[in-house]
């Protein structure tokens, strides 16, 4: 999918969300990242996961178990030996076209991956699945502990989350339900069904744990009406410091998830403006903009293919359009995501 996506644009740059490394051997990443940045040079974005598939019958079929996670860190270090042709693990072993070039690395995570990503000097991607209060302490444990690289000469936060706009609360909640379903079901049957429509969701007979499964995993998404969403926003950023935030919305309405993206685009000041493939971003919302997001911001607008390029790039990272969030990795795709990246 990444090289379909570079080949059909020009600017965008193509990044992963992610790579689950302990499913793949670190010498194969190497080689099909190098392809990629060989034949997109200066667009390619390497995003990595610590997650071993996403059900017992997905880790049983990659010959995969939790076991395999344990090992994530030296993983990363080979893979990323493999660029700078340092890596310890198999002497005398190269990966070409990989060695010598420089793909910009993301870490992932949810628990471990942060500890990790501080210690190999990489930029992190983190979201809130564990709660808002873990993450902020992994946020503040991977700065204080963020070592300087080749990869990145400073700490490099990305938040990861769904944010749904729409005209009332109820609407932008609606936007949340056919997500929230799937993942409860995922957590009681082992399986990530399709998604569904939301009417479909709210008549689905429930047991009591999927119930409490299913409300807890669109309660603190951010939705709501612009201004609701702003004000969220503005505290989440505020409350992180985050360098980016990545959004990951996915629904069963593809037109209500594009006027989820219309409003949210114009809360940055994007409203009106005509961003390709016949989009214009108007509406009640245009032109009002989030306070602490600038001019400078990068914005990476869905189903378009081209951004704004930002005033100057912070020295380690650069934005990317990631396909799939990295719980999906694993093989349940995620056909209605249409993900964002908003640097500050």
């Amino acid at each position: 999918p990444a090289a379909a996506v570079a080949a059909a644009t020009s600017t965008i740059r193509v990044g992963t969300g992610g790579v689950m490394l302990p499913n793949h051997q670190p010498l194969v990443v190497a080689e099909q990242f190098g392809v990629l940045e060989s034949l997109f040079p200066g667009r390619i974005d390497m995003g990595l996961g610590r997650s071993v598939g996403f059900t017992d019958g997905i880790r049983a079929a990659l010959g995969r178990d939790k076991q395999h996670a344990e090992d994530f860190a030296g993983q990363l270090a080979e893979l990323l030996g493999y660029f700078t042709g340092t890596q310890a693990a198999h002497p005398q072993v190269h990966a070409h076209p990989a060695e010598g070039l420089h793909i910009p690395a993301f870490v992932l995570a949810t628990g471990k991956g942060a500890q990790i990503a501080a210690e190999a000097g990489l930029p992190l991607v983190i979201a809130a699945v564990r709660g808002e209060d873990a993450m902020l302490r992994a946020i503040d444990a991977y700065r204080k502990d963020f070592r300087p690289s080749a990869w990145a000469e400073r700490p490099y936060v990305v938040l990861s989350g769904t944010v749904a706009v729409a005209a009332t609360t109820e609407e932008a909640r609606r936007l949340l339900l056919p997500e929230a379903w799937s993942t409860a079901y995922s957590r009681t049957h082992g399986v990530f069904p399709p998604l569904m429509p939301v009417d479909t969701v709210l008549t689905t007979t429930m047991t009591t744990r999927e119930h409490t499964l299913f409300e807890a995993a669109y309660r603190d998404q951010l939705h709501g009406t612009a201004d609701e969403v702003a004000a969220a926003l503005e505290k989440l950023l505020s409350r992180t410091a985050a360098d980016e935030f990545l959004v990951t919305t996915s629904t069963y309405d593809t037109g209500s998830l594009l006027d989820s993206y219309e409003r949210l685009a114009a809360l940055l000041g994007l409203g009106g403006t005509n961003v390709g493939n016949g989009l214009v971003l108007a509406g009640d919302d245009a032109g009002r903009r989030l306070p602490s997001l600038t001019a400078a911001d990068q914005i990476s607008i869905p189903q378009t293919g081209e951004k704004r390029a930002p005033a100057s790039a912070p020295p380690c990272a650069s934005p990317a359009a990631i396909p799939c969030s990295s719980r999906r990795s694993t093989g349940a795709g995620c056909p209605s995501g249409r993900p964002w990246r908003i640097r500050r």
